[in-house]
């Protein structure tokens, strides 16, 4: 089912709601398959800009260095998958190892069942009853869908367990839960001392809905992270696993003990400290969840990634590229380009200039002496050192940092090969 609904986003008609593609395209009533199978030249093909691409080489790469780092150190994998929203990347993901896609927020996992994920790890507490009724139905009708989902309060437990009574008077399939452990005082969710977590899990443990399946949590939330103070919050999370384990907290009839974490700053350290697990009374379900890699980014994960710390282990590749265009040259000083705060990520750093293509010979060179001071809503404000920097109708390629606001602006993504042909197209559902 999920290859197929995949498949379908081929025949979804070209038109007006995604930026950036040939107009003509629309005229001709083509669908995404049809222009992709046409392999059309990004600068000659009929593109306008803005435009925003992937690049197929660096995609291929970033999935696969991952895969392997996960697979190399005895970690199951679960990507989050907001980062890109994308099915056909979720379904290259799963193809690369990934046992399952992390979630945020309810309709994140409603888009992932759309196209047939089997496997959902959802990092939040989900104490919204419509939500909880959805997953309850879902749960009940495929017997081969796995879910798990926090629970970092007591109030969240009884909340989970009254809508899930409500609903299926408890005679449905439990909710598989792991107890958050919170980074530390200051941070974002979970429970924040090792008692706290004991309490929870005792809430859990009362009610007939539940199923308390392991422990998780996010290291890159612990105040002032470095190496010393992350791995020692993995540790407390590992060593909660074990007391539970021992304790028998953990449900009965488990075929596994899940134990959770990693961003996309720190796998790392994950990587050492769940390597240290001692055998537990069942076999460990060690679930990285880093999503940015997939496409990399040219500044803040670029500066924040583990492989900059491990570099044998490999390194990762930005694969983000937007294509703008210079409309104004007002000053030997300053130009404006046509893309602003509705199509450019600004959340972690204002975009870099990276290449300048002539639009008259196809020449590209580095935007040396170029640089993105501001964003307008349509415009992008560039400062640049001397009168030939750029001209007006040169091509103009951003680096963004925060692949997660990058994808959510763009619809429909071209994937481009170092020749400039677009070979596919990737669909977001944000």
């Amino acid at each position: 089912m999920g290859s197929d609904a995949v498949r379908r986003l081929a025949d979804e008609p070209v038109d007006h709601r995604f930026k950036g593609l040939p107009p003509d395209a629309e005229r001709a009533r083509l669908t995404v398959g049809q222009l992709a199978a046409e392999r059309r030249d990004l600068y000659t093909g009929g593109f306008t800009t803005p435009v925003l691409t992937l690049d197929a080489e660096a995609l291929e790469h970033n999935l696969t260095v991952l895969g392997a780092y996960a697979e190399r150190h005895s970690l199951a994998f679960a990507p989050h998958g907001k980062t890109c929203m994308a099915p056909q990347l979720f379904r290259r993901q799963l193809d690369h190892g990934a046992w399952g896609i992390t979630a945020a927020v309810p309709h994140q996992a409603r888009v992932y069942r759309a196209f047939g994920i089997q496997r959902i790890f959802l990092a939040n507490e989900l104490v919204d009853s419509v939500a909880l009724r959805w997953v309850a139905d879902e749960l009940a009708a495929d017997p081969e869908f796995r879910f798990v989902c926090y629970v970092d309060s007591v109030r969240g437990a009884e909340l989970m367990d009254r809508a899930l009574r409500e609903h299926t008077g408890g005679a449905g399939r439990r909710v598989d839960v792991v107890v958050e452990l919170g980074a530390g005082e200051g941070a974002r969710t979970g429970a924040r001392t090792e008692d706290d977590c004991r309490a929870v899990a005792d809430a859990v443990a009362a009610t007939a809905t539940l199923r308390l399946v392991g422990v998780a949590g996010y290291e890159a939330e612990v105040p002032g992270a470095d190496p010393d103070r992350v791995h020692a919050y993995l540790r407390r999370l590992t060593g909660l696993a074990v007391e539970f384990d021992k304790a028998g907290r953990f449900s009965a009839g488990l075929d596994e003990i899940v134990v959770s974490a990693g961003g996309s700053a720190w796998f790392d350290a994950v990587a050492d400290v769940f390597g240290e697990l001692p055998e537990l009374s069942r076999p460990v379900l060690r679930l990285l969840r880093s999503g940015a890699y997939v496409s990399h980014d040219h500044g803040w994960y670029g500066r924040l990634t583990p492989f900059n710390r491990v570099p044998a282990e490999g390194g990762l590749r930005p694969a983000f590229r937007l294509w703008t265009q210079v409309v104004s040259r007002p000053t030997a000083g300053q130009a404006f380009v046509n893309a602003g705060k509705r199509d450019v990520a600004y959340d972690l750093g204002l975009p870099e200039a990276e290449l300048v293509r002539d639009p008259l010979t196809g020449a590209e060179r580095p935007a040396t002496g170029v640089r993105v001071v501001k964003l307008s809503d349509q415009h992008a404000w560039l400062e640049t050192d001397s009168a030939d920097a750029v001209q007006v109708g040169d091509w103009v390629a951003l680096g963004m940092s925060h692949p997660c606001t990058i994808f959510e602006k763009w619809p429909l993504i071209p994937v481009v090969e170092a020749d400039g042909t677009v070979t596919d197209y990737v669909r977001t559902f944000f």
